[in-house]
Order: C-alpha cells, then sequence, then structure tokens
C-alpha cells in the first residue's frame, strides 16, 4: 500500500512538473491573450476605431503563432497598429522583421517607437526606419503624427527609449496639435512618470501605452524574481491612478530565457468611439 502511495506521489509531481514546463515553454508563449477596451460610447455592439498594440515581439523566427496573429489582424482590420518597442534584439533580424510586417495587410497603418533591444542589439536604425516604411509603418522617435479616421483625428506622440536612447517629451509633442484623441507611445514604463511631470496642464492625453516588462515573464503567484531597469513600480495592465492613465503589455516574445510563467503573451485593442 506504501509503495503504491508513494509511486501516485512521484506520478502527480511528475505530471504536475510536465504541466509546467509546457506552459513555461509553449501554453503562455504562443497562445496569445486578446485583452480589449472600450472608450467613451464604443461598445462591443458599435463600430469602432479599432487600435491594436503589439509590444516586444523580440522576433526569432516566423513560427505558427506569429503567422496567426498576422492572419487575425487582417481580418480584423484595425485602423491602426502600434507598435511598442522591442520588435526585435539583433541586427541579422531586421530582414525577419520585413517578413513578419509584409504578412500584415500593407494599407493598415502602423507606427513605432524604439526599444532598448534596438540599441543594445546594434541594429542599425536608418535600415530599420526603410523596413518600417517599406510596410505603411511611420517609426517615429521623440515625433509626434496625426491620423484621420472618419470624422476622428488622433495623434501619436512616440518618445525614445528611456534606456537605451535619449528620450525627450518636450521635442516629441512639438507637433502636437489638438486632437480627438491623444496617445503616448512609450517602451519603458518607468518613464511615464518624466512624462506625466513635463506635461502641461492643456494638453489632453488619453493614455500611455507601453511594454518592456513581459509582465515579469516569471510571474509565480505575485512574486516576480525579476524586472527589467526602467520598469519602475510597473509590471502590466493598467494604472489608472497615473496621470495620464497607463497600460503596459506583457508582450509577445521573450527575452534572455525564452519561457514564461504567469504572464501570458498578449496584445491589447484600445477601441474609440467613432462619433
Amino acid at each position: 500500500m506504501g509503495l503504491t502511495r508513494r509511486k501516485f506521489i512521484k506520478g502527480g509531481i511528475l505530471v504536475a512538473f510536465c504541466a509546467l514546463i509546457a506552459d513555461m515553454f509553449w501554453v503562455e508563449k504562443f497562445f496569445i491573450e486578446i485583452n480589449e477596451f472600450f472608450f467613451d460610447k464604443a461598445t462591443k455592439e458599435t463600430e469602432n476605431i479599432k487600435l491594436v498594440q503589439l509590444s516586444d515581439l523580440h522576433l526569432q523566427s516566423l513560427n505558427y503563432q506569429l503567422r496567426r496573429l498576422t492572419a487575425q489582424l487582417n481580418k480584423m482590420q484595425p485602423e491602426l497598429i502600434l507598435i511598442t518597442g522591442d520588435a526585435i534584439d539583433k541586427a541579422e533580424h531586421v530582414p525577419l522583421l520585413n517578413e513578419f510586417l509584409k504578412l500584415i495587410d500593407k494599407n493598415i497603418q502602423k507606427v513605432a517607437i524604439l526599444g532598448n533591444w534596438e540599441y543594445w542589439g546594434s541594429i542599425d536604425l536608418n535600415e530599420l526606419k526603410k523596413v518600417y516604411e517599406n510596410n505603411n509603418c511611420t517609426l517615429l522617435v521623440n515625433q509626434t503624427v496625426s491620423y484621420a479616421f472618419r470624422n476622428r483625428t488622433i495623434s501619436i506622440t512616440g518618445v525614445d527609449d528611456f534606456i537605451g536612447g535619449k528620450p525627450d517629451f518636450t521635442a516629441a509633442i512639438k507637433e502636437y496639435r489638438e486632437s480627438d484623441y491623444h496617445i503616448i507611445l512609450n517602451h519603458c514604463p518607468q518613464y511615464s512618470e518624466q512624462i506625466s511631470a513635463q506635461l502641461a496642464n492643456n494638453m489632453k492625453v488619453d493614455f500611455i501605452l507601453s511594454g518592456h516588462t513581459h509582465g515579469g515573464q516569471f510571474n509565480f503567484f505575485g512574486f516576480i524574481p525579476f524586472l527589467p531597469q526602467g520598469s519602475g513600480k510597473y509590471v502590466k495592465g493598467w494604472y489608472n491612478d497615473n496621470i495620464p492613465k497607463l497600460y503596459v503589455s506583457k508582450g509577445i516574445g521573450t527575452s534572455i530565457f525564452p519561457a514564461r510563467f504567469g504572464a501570458r503573451a498578449e496584445i491589447a485593442i484600445f477601441n474609440l468611439e467613432r462619433g
């Protein structure tokens, strides 16, 4: 009876261990969570302006997960895709990014910012910019660009990376013109505090979008062993007490170690009122 019990316990431990490994190396990386949010009078039943945030792709290959993602984006047909840094982390992966972007309908407009790995990976930023431009994507480095969808205007401000680059929010908003919506893209969430400190009282900002943290990448039921420099106190999701409020994406790829736990890969969809 004792032997049977010991075998049962050992078997249970083995099953739990195998489930943990499968979750870390497969489930949380390859089954992308979709988090969707609605603003003003936008609902699931209304026709909305859809913005999709892709963060921290850390492209290594074009696997099934990413091909499925691009197919979903093409079916969804968002008005704008927002790429919030760390799309690639090695110079040799610039062609891979081009290949990924070519899988997305070129008619879908896109805007991107830089993350720390675009700097740390010694990537030719001029080459990167050309790849983005060839795929209907504007790379913002301390700049603001405006879009019009139906009868709504949207300003997107993109700041340079907090760690690897030279973020300058004052320079970034020089080209800002009053819009129906204003969204700031800022890879490292910690820099959002400096944005808030520099923000003029009369400037409208609906929210800031960040990434960088990977949701902790390893989140053991609230215990996170490591957060990268530039994360500050931010891990994932909405920080509504911040002014302006902040959303931190868990991103899609992984860094350093190719696994996740308690931090499933995600994309975020932001539905704005069409008017």
